[in-house]
């Protein structure tokens, strides 16, 4: 389990990118709190707690690359981590804080770069110790789930049969159906739908023939995918992109 990544796959297919701005408008701040730094993130609000007293060392705004991202709809509304000195987590957070502190030429371009390694060593720990919400986190902080959703996210194209996730996951068909959706709250189909569909939109309001995203995520055909993207936004693939 120490070789795989968690997390690679899942970043590689949206197009997260971090933004230094004024504490009002940031979805990640870095807080002092009590001699020690506290990372905040909440993903769906900006700005700080109302009535926070804590000073704020440095400010980020997240663009998630698409409105529905599944990484972001994974991640609860608000999301604290007191960084423990000398933590990889800590590390990166004092240069943030150094570099915010006495800005100089690039500033802005090595804060943002800073802040999404932050985003991912947050996530990295969170994961590692297993302090993560139900959902698409839970599932990626278990060892044997993780090697299914890691499969879905890496290739969502192939016919993923519960039977194979399940020999991904090295449970039985039952005992990973079990599992499965008592860690994420949903089916293993239901989620490689959720997955495949995200991609797709993202796909298509970028461009893409419709056609071609089609059999890159398995559905067969363009009218196929039309129908599920109807069903799942009120939109035709066509209004999706114009919209």
């Amino acid at each position: 389990m120490a070789d795989l990544d968690r997390l690679s796959a899942l970043m590689a297919r949206f197009s997260l990118s971090v933004t230094p701005v004024a504490p009002g408008d940031a979805h990640l701040l870095i807080l002092s709190g009590g001699g020690a730094r506290v990372l905040r993130l909440t993903p769906r609000a900006t700005g700080p707690a109302r009535g926070d007293r804590r000073a704020v060392l440095a400010a980020a705004r997240i663009d998630w690359g698409t409105d529905d991202s599944p990484l972001a709809e994974a991640l609860p509304d608000a999301l604290e981590q007191a960084l423990t000195p000398a933590s990889d987590l800590d590390a990166v957070a004092g240069l943030i804080c150094a570099e915010a502190a006495a800005p100089r030429c690039g500033a802005a371009s090595v804060l943002g770069r800073l802040a999404e390694i932050l985003f991912v060593h947050l996530l990295r720990a969170r994961i590692e110790t297993g302090a993560v919400p139900r959902g698409m986190l839970g599932g990626l902080a278990d060892p044997r789930l993780a090697r299914a959703l890691v499969a879905i996210h890496d290739r969502p194209g192939e016919d993923w049969t519960n039977d194979a996730l399940a020999r991904e996951a090295g449970l039985s068909r039952s005992r990973f159906m079990d599992v499965f959706r008592d860690a994420v709250g949903l089916s293993p189909q239901a989620y490689l739908r959720r997955w495949r569909l995200a991609l797709a939109r993202q796909d298509i309001a970028r461009g893409d023939r419709i056609e071609r995203v089609a059999r890159r995520y398995g559905y067969g055909s363009g009218e196929a995918l039309g129908h599920m993207v109807r069903r799942e936004t009120g939109l035709t693939p066509l209004e999706l992109r114009r919209a």
